[in-house]
């Protein structure tokens, strides 16, 4: 079978006879891949001309659904995923997290979009920035989609996962990608976006794929483009010099392979939880995916004084992996994607050797389940202990990418810390301890040197995701070796894709551009109360100002009563008199509660409901016999997508509400939340 490459709407096979890939199992070959004869030029323009129009079309909530339903489409396509990732070598446990895995990126950032920004083209961040004394000249900051197309190099060992966590934040941003899959492992991506094209869900020109080299890709490249990156230190620092890339200061996010380490605390007693919970961590590590993570953890950081039970430890559950074919009961590891990386994984395996003790693995005396394994690819689980692991920094520098992984003694944290910095840079790092102190210290001391770090102890074991779990919500990524880049991260990574511009003018124009109505904007009224208006009717800076009331004693001793909120100083005048506020003042939460009766409109209409309050500030004290007055103003409207158990479409109001007393100064300000009715729908 010949991979195709899927370019300008169209499957092109590449020109020549390509790259032969073999069955990592069996030695077979399933596939050859090639891209000769691809016009780069015109892929990039295809992209940016035809998918970049489409996507800007939408909405970020729009875009985020695209991601919902490609989720479940790709969920009902998953035994195909499954069959042709046999091939990889992958267990079906490491096929789920690669399949399934990846697909819930695509529901992780669907969630995100919709959750965390509003339903326009574009994010409004952060406040408002008031440049000038009067409040007449301001700014504001906002995120467009860039103008390009985002171009996703991928690394082998994740042919579905790596491209899903990728394409995910791009699309919602409202870029195009392309997606570019390591070459042994292509035609799994390969038969997946097959099935992302055929679903027809995403717009033309939305993904494209390059199943082979990239040949100039990189000299067509413009300053709207984004270029994220997945595999090894050398690969992508050799690819981030590229002279164009360097010219056009074109984003080049980078997350590379990295020394991980885990920690074992010197708290930790050979009989607590933690310390069964460390070995199992590091064997789960070193099996999974033949080791072929780059989250897994390399280095081991012990206790001198437990060294010798953590080897026994491990040799003991690592001697329980049995190696086969993944397709046999049983089998609980798998080969490396080839007989290449094997090649590659025993040369390092033996530099390493050369300055630490081999402790087991590292040779092909093993036996393998199933009639069909062939030995090419498949790689023992190897242990390797380097008794000064300050004063060699072979362990620190050079990866064995498979089961492999090298034990390290300390003595006190500080020495710990030293060690795991001698890294350069890690994606991930773990410590096992039940003592807050000990994870304290060594996790702040260790953070600069790490994009991730976790705490594992008996309080949340049973929920850890566990040391090499990247989570769309938290960054992927880390600093020196590991690449300097955050491929995942929340919306951050949906921001990475997009362009950050400070714009400057009058309020009045500030909310006409962004949509979101701010302080010192002109407002505007009529003589029917908004929360009388459907959510369509209603208009960004409609404001309302409302009667006046007078807060008198019994307001307070009545709410003190309902409430049960006796503080001094709403009821002792003696103490008030000396306390922060001079004067017995009114509860805070009065003031709001009567700010609410002062302007909610009370017969029934579109408004249905309360959502929330946020950003509650108290000003100024109210004291007995203070008149205060509300107004409130639309700020921002949020459409939601109707549920089919929704009678009724709706959409979020938000409403800028300034409560001020009878001198005009502003005693408390917030934001409310309306579940308000849309007529469509």
């Amino acid at each position: 079978m010949k991979t195709k490459s899927y370019v300008y709407g169209q499957w092109v096979e590449g020109q020549g006879p390509g790259t032969a890939v073999s069955h990592a199992v069996t030695g077979e070959v399933v596939a050859s891949t090639g891209s000769e004869g691809i016009d780069f030029a015109r892929l990039l323009k295809y992209g940016r001309d035809v998918g970049g129009a489409a996507l800007r079309e939408l909405t970020l909530h729009q875009r985020a659904n695209l991601l919902k339903s490609l989720g479940k489409y790709l969920l009902s396509k998953k035994d195909l995923f499954y069959t042709v990732s046999a091939a990889t070598g992958a267990t079906k446990t490491d096929s789920w997290v690669d399949i399934e895995g990846g697909i819930s990126t695509l529901f992780s950032y669907s969630g995100i979009g919709r959750r965390e920004f509003s339903n326009e083209k574009f994010i409004v961040e952060g406040a408002p920035e008031k440049l000038s004394a009067k409040g007449t000249f301001a700014a504001r900051h906002i995120l467009v989609s860039k103008r390009g197309v985002s171009v996703h190099i991928n690394a082998f060992n994740f042919p579905c996962w790596g491209m899903l966590e990728k394409i995910a934040p791009s699309l919602v941003a409202g870029v195009p990608v392309v997606v570019k899959p390591a070459t042994n492992s292509a035609y799994l991506t390969e038969a997946m976006v097959r099935e992302i094209v055929e679903s027809g869900i995403l717009p033309e020109g939305s993904i494209q794929l390059i199943c082979g080299r990239t040949g100039d890709l990189f000299e067509h490249l413009n300053e709207q483009d984004v270029v994220t990156f997945t595999g090894s230190a050398s690969t992508g620092q050799m690819l981030r010099a590229h002279p164009n890339i360097i010219a056009k200061s074109i984003p080049f996010n980078m997350e590379a392979d990295s020394l991980n380490c885990s920690i074992l605390g010197e708290s930790v007693a050979l009989e607590e939880p933690e310390f069964d919970l460390f070995i199992k961590e590091i064997t789960r590590e070193m099996t999974t995916k033949a080791g072929q993570k780059c989250t897994a953890i390399r280095r081991i950081i012990v206790p001198t004084d437990k060294v010798a039970a953590v080897t026994e430890a491990l040799k003991k559950r690592l001697a329980k992996t049995t190696m086969g074919d993944p397709a046999e009961e049983g089998v609980r590891m798998g080969p490396l994607l080839g007989a290449q990386q094997k090649a590659d994984v025993h040369a390092n395996v033996m530099a390493l050797a050369e300055h630490c003790d081999l402790l087991i693995g590292g040779d092909d005396n093993f036996e393998l389940v199933g009639k069909r394994a062939i030995k090419d690819a498949f790689y023992p689980p190897t242990l390797l202990l380097c008794k000064n692991p300050l004063q060699t920094d072979a362990p620190h520098c050079i990866e064995a990418f498979g089961p492999v992984s090298t034990i390290m003694p300390y003595e006190g944290f500080e020495q710990a810390i030293e060690i795991a910095s001698k890294g350069q840079g890690s994606l991930v790092g773990s410590l096992f301890t039940y003592n807050d102190a000990e994870a304290s210290n060594i996790i702040l001391g260790c953070a600069p040197w790490h994009g991730r770090m976790l705490v594992i102890n008996r309080d949340c074991c049973d929920e850890s995701t566990g040391h090499g779990s990247p989570l769309p919500t938290l960054v992927h990524g880390g600093p020196g070796r590991a690449g300097g880049g955050e491929e995942l991260g929340g919306g951050r990574a949906v921001k990475h894709y997009m362009q950050r511009t400070s714009i400057q003018g009058s309020p009045t124009t500030l909310m006409a551009i962004t949509r979101e109505y701010m302080a010192g904007a002109k407002t505007t009224s009529d003589d029917i109360h908004p929360f009388k208006k459907y959510f369509e009717d209603l208009q960004i800076g409609e404001s309302l100002t409302t009667h006046r009331r007078t807060v008198t004693e019994a307001d307070i001793v009545n709410f003190g009563c309902l409430s049960g909120d006796h503080f001094y100083a709403h009821f002792d005048e003696l103490a008030a008199v000396d306390s922060f506020f001079g004067k017995r003042v009114a509860h805070g939460y009065f003031v709001i509660s009567a700010a609410a009766g002062m302007f909610v409109e009370p017969s029934p209409g579109p408004v249905l409901a309360n959502y929330g309050l946020e950003n509650l500030r108290f000003i100024e004290p109210v004291g007995i016999g203070d008149t205060i007055q509300v107004k409130i103003t639309a700020k921002k409207k949020i459409s939601k997508d109707k549920r089919p158990e929704e009678k009724q479409a709706t959409g979020v109001v938000v409403w800028d509400v300034e409560v001020f007393n009878q001198l005009g100064d502003i005693v408390a300000l917030y934001d409310i939340l309306t579940l308000v009715v849309r007529k469509e729908g």
